[in-house]
């Protein structure tokens, strides 16, 4: 996996949540959680594994919304910030964090009612290969997002530590057919990238935030739009 001894890092780890969702990284989180959530509908009651949980932030999500919830990561340092904030928000004796390769998942055919990975395939170097497992464990649904080709996500992407996978709609159908998933819907979010977002103060994100939500509903926005969320099913 791309950047994998970066990722893993403790320092990494320790500040993954202060400098990305942070001031206006905030109107970020809040997205992605909707995100889960709208695909996700009612979890109570559900199987769920989360591929690449890092710091927990959608498992402890879910563990909250009553599913019974499994978060797999290949980092010991962000495994350890998803249990502290599972316990800060009374969820821990709800979920199970493990230490696990997304490449090799550890669960038997049709053992889970979803899966998801939230920001996991722009560092994957084997995507196929992770989607067909996320299929394989899952009875019915698989949801995740990427990083958009051709949007202004490409115009910084050199800067990052450790780059990024970036994905075409083409490229996603034909990874979604290679695992037997069907797209079930798909929606396209932030034509302003997300280190904006990041950069700037909580005053000057929100009135961004707004214009590029009105541009997103455009036809020319939904086509520069930097971030996919894919949801599939099972076929």
């Amino acid at each position: 996996m791309k950047g994998r001894e970066w990722y893993q890092s403790d320092d990494v780890a320790d500040a993954y949540e202060d400098k990305r969702f942070s001031n206006g990284g905030r109107l970020i989180d809040d997205r992605e959680k909707e995100a889960v959530l709208d695909a996700l509908g009612t979890v109570e009651g559900k199987e769920v594994l989360e591929v690449a949980c890092g710091t927990g932030r959608f498992t402890s999500l879910l563990a909250d919304h009553g599913a019974d919830i499994v978060g797999l990561d290949i980092s010991p340092a962000m495994l350890k910030q998803g249990r502290e904030k599972a316990r800060s928000v009374g969820v821990d004796e709800h979920l199970e964090f493990m230490r696990a390769d997304a490449a090799r998942l550890p669960f038997p055919d049709d053992h889970f009612d979803a899966v998801l990975a939230m920001r996991f395939f722009h560092l994957a170097d084997r995507p196929a290969s992770f989607l067909s497992e996320m299929a394989r464990v899952s009875k019915e649904q698989v949801f995740f997002d990427t990083f958009k080709r051709f949007s202004f996500r490409s115009i910084y992407n050199f800067a990052l530590p450790m780059g990024s996978r970036l994905y075409s709609t083409g490229e996603v159908e034909r990874l979604l057919k290679g695992a037997g998933l069907q797209l079930e819907g798909s929606q396209h979010d932030f034509v302003l990238p997300y280190g904006f977002y990041r950069q700037v103060p909580s005053e000057v994100a929100g009135p961004a935030r707004e214009i590029d939500t009105a541009l997103v509903r455009t036809p020319i926005g939904r086509r520069l739009a930097s971030v996919s969320y894919w949801d599939a099913r099972v076929s």
